[in-house]
């Protein structure tokens, strides 16, 4: 997907302030507990997802995510298409005081890529 300079201009600017992990990373953390995040579209999710993650769509994921996840500790890694879009909720997530929020590099392609478990 072609991206526009505006938006690839937001991501660059909250990339600095969201620790990013890469899907051996992410798969290993929610092994270990971690809880796992789609932020993708409803049509996206519904045609596949990791295994153990939940749905939370970057449009809700801010109003949705307190009353679902209300401990703010919780370690959360997002991941959405292709990294950008979980950056972006990664980084409003903090603003709302989550203090252990990843955000997965590559997102969905890359899991796909590298073999991680999937359903659907």
């Amino acid at each position: 997907m072609d991206h526009s300079k505006e938006f690839l201009e937001l991501v660059r600017e909250v990339v600095p302030r969201v620790k990013e992990v890469s899907v051996a990373e992410a798969v290993e953390r929610h092994q270990g507990g971690a809880t796992l995040i789609d932020v993708r579209e409803d049509n996206e999710w519904d045609s596949g997802h990791a295994t153990g993650a939940i749905h939370m769509g970057r449009g809700v994921i801010e109003r949705d995510i307190v009353q679902t996840i209300p401990n703010k500790d919780t370690e959360l890694v997002l991941y959405c298409g292709g990294g950008y879009r979980s950056a972006l909720a990664a980084d409003n997530l903090q603003k709302m005081g989550y203090t252990n929020v990843l955000s997965m590099t590559g997102g969905w392609t890359a899991w796909k890529d590298a073999g991680a478990p999937t359903d659907n």
